[in-house]
């Protein structure tokens, strides 16, 4: 695993307020996270909180970074897992075997590097709903964030797919999916593991070298 670019520093005040906004964002979901809540939430006045941080956006800035942080660190981990399940020595991460009935079998669960980046970026993103949410909705606020840091969390999406325009519609695909999932617009009875397992499938025959003629 890369090393994670260092976060933007926080006093023990401000890493209290944020941890703070990250509850009141999970209970009560966006619309819910406002300045005057946040500050009912840790018994001061609002006008307090920004001594710490210049508006909302700030808050929300910080709580981004830290997603992006958590989300790098777990799909990272399950690159370096899908790798030690295709065994010492491949040097190669991104290898699928297209040919399997299970999407490739690299790494647990099947679909090697990208069947591990997928299953790892779906469970994330369905255990903090609303983080997942701040963090993807709209534009990102890169000026407000920490250097490298953006790259480095969407870094396993390339090394799994081995090109970049492969990597961002594995991304698309992802995101397609985990919202979708949030959003209940999946006809009820869908079998969402299936249309994740097809997915992956898809991928993997993308990724896999085509025989020459």
């Amino acid at each position: 695993m890369s090393d994670q670019p260092e976060l933007s520093p926080l006093t023990p005040r401000a890493a209290e307020i944020v941890a703070a906004a990250r509850a009141l964002l999970e209970e009560e979901g966006p619309d819910g996270l406002t300045m005057r809540a946040l500050a009912d939430r840790l018994g001061i006045r609002a006008p307090s909180l920004y001594k710490h941080f210049p508006d909302k956006a700030a808050v929300e800035a910080a709580l981004i970074e830290q997603e992006l942080a958590e989300m790098g660190n777990l799909l990272h981990a399950a690159l370096d897992e899908a790798a030690a399940g295709a065994g010492a020595g491949s040097g190669d991460i991104g290898r699928e075997d297209a040919g399997s009935g299970d999407a490739g079998r690299e790494g647990a669960g099947g679909g090697g590097a990208i069947g591990a980046v997928l299953r790892a970026y779906r469970a994330a993103s369905l255990a903090r709903p609303n983080l997942y949410r701040l963090m993807t909705a709209g534009s990102l606020p890169r000026e407000r964030l920490a250097p490298g840091l953006e790259e480095w969390s969407g870094t396993p999406f390339f090394l799994a797919a081995g090109e970049p325009y492969l990597a961002q519609a594995l991304w698309s695909f992802a995101h397609g999916m985990v919202i979708l999932e949030l959003d209940g617009r999946y006809p009820e009875g869908s079998d969402l593991e299936r249309t994740w397992t097809e997915g992956v499938r898809a991928f993997v025959c993308a990724r896999t070298p085509r025989p020459a003629a």
